[in-house]
């Protein structure tokens, strides 16, 4: 009887951190889509398009402060979420690591912006964009994410939003205002995140005096492999716009921009419903197969049954919602937009299946096999992106999804899939 209980009230929170989470994520994804028909408006699409290349630039480069946190981090503090002296080791080294790191990319990136021709032109977008590396340095979000505490999650990602949304609409006035767009967005990051990132240190009393510079250097020598596989699946989903704004110019930047924007929503969703069914996943296949993909089947083949039948709707009435954003070609950017929601729908195959990769340990394979995928992505761009322009880059990432999903099956397949069968 009691076991029962407990099992109930097991289920009853995970349904109530779903909700939470879920909500805090669907405000985070409906934020852009109230502001960007405004930006358009304001700043055209070629505006539009520099701002999708500053915001790419400056996700590619939070790879580097992240060091793979996002994935290993998170793997630690879920296993070790009952040892508060464990997690405080966790979280200080982290930091620490991340600082360091910081400070380093933060002088190199200067330099390359002053003196590449190809950013020095727009060096105060590219400068005020860095306000969101600032802002994901300080995010503590792995940390809640190995925990389970999606309240706060739910909490920074509003107040962040909410101020992004104040600052758009009160500052961007004309259509020179595009430089400040991503400054905006990252003064919401930072505002948020030292909020949520003093809680943690008054909540479990964590002090940086017992920082060792040992245990950060053997972060940097143990998190290198999967921080590598990371810059390669960055610059397979932040290299797109900068292509094409680099071979085509920023209108068509802006146009590939609208597209991605209504797709990257969906794609945004999968890799945040990664974010919450991971730190379980890593959990229970340390306990038991089985009953890691039972939880595993269940929460993702319902959210694949909702991509699916979201991606349907999106080409339905594909010509409304690009309407929606003020482009000028809307016909042709609707027919591209049919084309892409095969990608969203891909990814939510792709990403549960590297949700177990990762979660049974195989980092090393996941390099690999990511760097393989990452490089043949590139240069099918690369090569596409002269004569088809952004249908050629469509091409290349359907292509890519496919085979990623392809082999994260067969990584996986023997060892989890046969014997659970």
């Amino acid at each position: 009887m009691l076991q029962k209980k407990l099992l109930l009230l097991k289920k009853q929170k995970q349904f109530t951190n779903l909700v939470t989470y879920g909500f805090g994520q669907g405000f985070n994804l409906i934020t852009p889509l109230l502001v960007i028909p405004y930006i358009v408006l304001i700043c055209g699409e070629e505006g539009y398009g520099k701002i999708g290349v500053g915001m790419a630039i400056a996700f590619f480069i939070m790879v580097f402060i992240d060091y793979g946190s996002e994935i290993t981090g998170v793997h630690q503090v879920a296993v070790n979420r009952e040892d508060t002296a464990k997690l405080e080791k966790i979280f200080i080294t982290t930091y620490s690591t991340k600082f360091l790191l910081l400070l380093l990319v933060l002088f190199i990136v200067s330099i390359l912006f002053y003196f590449i021709p190809y950013f020095s032109q727009d060096k105060k977008l590219f400068f005020l964009s860095l306000s969101m590396v600032v802002g994901q340095f300080i995010n503590p979000t792995w940390f809640f994410q190995g925990i389970e505490n999606f309240k706060w999650i739910t909490i920074l990602n509003i107040l962040s939003k909410l101020i992004y949304l104040a600052g758009i609409f009160i500052f961007i006035n004309k259509p020179s205002d595009y430089i400040y767009c991503n400054f905006i967005w990252g003064i919401g990051m930072i505002v948020a995140n030292l909020i949520s990132f003093g809680y943690i240190l008054n909540q479990y009393s964590f002090s940086f005096a017992n920082t060792k510079i040992a245990d950060v250097l053997k972060m940097v020598k143990a998190n290198f492999s999967i921080f590598s596989s990371q810059i390669f699946v960055s610059l397979q989903m932040y290299s797109p716009i900068v292509l094409i704004s680099f071979f085509g110019g920023n209108t068509m930047a802006g146009q590939y921009k609208i597209i991605d924007q209504i797709i990257v929503i969906f794609k945004t969703y999968i890799l945040l419903f990664f974010n919450y069914v991971y730190p379980r996943v890593c959990y229970l296949l340390a306990k038991s197969k089985t009953e890691a993909l039972h939880f595993w089947k269940t929460y993702n083949g319902l959210n694949f049954i909702f991509i699916v039948f979201s991606m349907v709707a999106i080409y339905l009435f594909s010509t409304k919602v690009v309407s929606y954003f003020n482009p000028k070609g809307i016909d042709e950017i609707a027919s591209l937009l049919k084309m892409a929601v095969l990608i969203p729908i891909l990814q939510a195959i792709t990403i549960p299946l590297k949700q177990l990769v990762l979660g049974s340990n195989r980092q090393s394979q996941y390099v690999k096999i990511t760097m393989i995928i990452t490089v043949v992505s590139l240069v099918l761009i690369i090569f596409i992106t002269p004569i088809y322009k952004v249908f050629g880059v469509l091409i290349a990432l359907i292509l890519t999804e496919i085979i990623t999903s392809l082999f994260f099956y067969f990584m996986v397949k023997k060892d989890l899939f046969i014997r659970s069968s």
